[in-house]
């Protein structure tokens, strides 16, 4: 039976250790299930479904169908990533350690890219697009045994039924303060900034290659393909310990966030414009990955904000603004094509990511802050005392951060399968 709960247990779920309350109040659902475990669960959906996605395709006459609906799955499923990570950091990482953790585990989506990108080019080559979707699915898998068998406890992967049937019904009391969190404009200035980010990298991400292609056909396709996602990997790392080390320094949190901010989105976007300015492809690779590894200051920056802002209930934030930046970047992505088609430039595209970036980037250094605003929710005191405490909510001197770098790794999956070509059928 798991401390902290009475009645039967059922796997994956949460024990004290997951930021349950030791004093008998109420708080949400997701808050007591943890973020770990909801990685898990998602983790070993969106594995089992890639592995059975070849072999489904051929017992099914509506391939497309099918596939639009598994791919829509396969995002619900890995979308709750970030939000779940930045749970677990508001909650379990102190501030002064929270860029440079979060920069580590960020890197993994280049790191995947990389990853899968390099071998899944082989096995797509010498065996068919399936063994892609076989090696990542089977990678997946392989990350939750290995998670649940060395790296959390019997007590962490098991929660009492009774909190699994209270969680059918959340209280009033319970639920997130949505209309205090609005009424503020340092979360609107982070959400903005948010879509801002994530919109311009998606478009990035889809057109760079293409951009390549047509303007230089007579480089190396693994050139472009890799050489960006390789830089971004140290500037990553170097942007998280940058921000860490100036916080402790005595700079102020807010000062550091927007100082990293401005690298992030605009000085990547100077270079992005100088991307579509140049006709020397050697130049071209050296501003493509100015501007993509510079991106990558934004995990320093807005993607740390929301812990500043609201630790309480930081995975809910983030997952609004995630969505809304993801549904922007389609929006964006369509509008690139269009202005390439009517217009033939690439200038266009290129302009259209720095315009988008500043939005985010003025609304940001204007009303951002890192002041908290959910003093008033009802985990306020949970998350109070979590913040005395290591990584993953330990109460010993030093934390467990070889789950950090499990997390690492789940992201450099996730990574691969969201970016390798025959994950998009091309």
């Amino acid at each position: 039976m798991a401390a902290g709960g009475g009645g039967r247990n059922v796997p994956l779920g949460s024990g004290p250790r997951d930021g349950m309350r030791r004093d008998g109040g109420t708080e949400p659902y997701w808050s007591r299930i943890g973020g770990e475990k909801v990685l898990l669960l998602s983790a070993s959906a969106w594995g089992l479904l890639t592995v059975l996605t070849p072999l489904l395709t051929h017992i099914t006459s509506a391939h497309l169908v099918f596939m639009t609906s598994s791919r829509f799955l396969m995002g619900l499923l890995q979308g709750v990533y970030f939000p779940s990570l930045a749970s677990l950091l508001s909650q379990r990482v102190r501030e002064s350690e929270r860029a440079f953790t979060y920069s580590t585990v960020g890197t993994g989506s280049q790191f995947g890219t990389l990853l899968i990108g390099g071998a899944g080019s082989l096995l797509l080559e010498w065996y068919g697009w399936e063994s892609v979707f076989y090696f990542s699915g089977l990678l997946t898998l392989l990350w939750v045994y290995c998670t649940c068998k060395y790296l959390l406890s019997e007590k962490e992967l098991t929660i009492p039924m009774n909190y699994l049937t209270r969680g059918l019904s959340i209280p009033k009391q319970t639920k997130v303060p949505w209309k205090q969190l609005f009424r503020k404009a340092p979360i609107w200035a982070v959400i903005i900034a948010q879509l801002s980010t994530a919109s311009t990298f998606f478009t990035l991400l889809s057109w760079l290659p293409t951009f390549f292609k047509e303007t230089f056909p007579e480089s190396k396709g693994w050139v472009f393909n890799v050489v960006p996602w390789l830089v971004a990997i140290p500037t990553s790392l170097f942007s998280g310990f940058l921000s860490d080390h100036l916080i402790s320094q005595g700079y102020r949190t807010i000062t550091i966030r927007k100082f990293m901010q401005v690298i992030g989105s605009g000085v990547s976007s100077i270079f992005a414009l100088c991307l579509g300015q140049t006709s020397s492809f050697c130049k071209a690779i050296v501003f493509a990955s100015a501007s993509v590894g510079l991106q990558t200051f934004n995990h320093s920056g807005i993607s740390v904000n929301v812990q500043d802002l609201a630790p309480s209930c930081a995975g809910l934030l983030f997952g609004v603004a995630n969505t809304g930046g993801a549904l922007l970047g389609v929006i964006c992505v369509y509008l690139a094509g269009y202005l390439i088609e009517t217009t033939g430039s690439w200038i266009c595209v290129f302009n259209l990511v720095a315009a988008v970036n500043s939005i985010g980037l003025c609304t940001f250094l204007l009303f951002g802050e890192a002041q908290r605003v959910d003093t008033h929710s009802v985990c306020f005191n949970r998350i109070k005392d979590a913040e005395t405490k290591y990584i993953m909510g330990l109460d010993e001197t030093h934390g467990r951060k070889e789950c950090w770098s499990s997390f690492f790794l789940l992201r450099a999956v996730a990574g691969g399968l969201q970016s390798h070509p025959a994950q998009r059928f091309q």
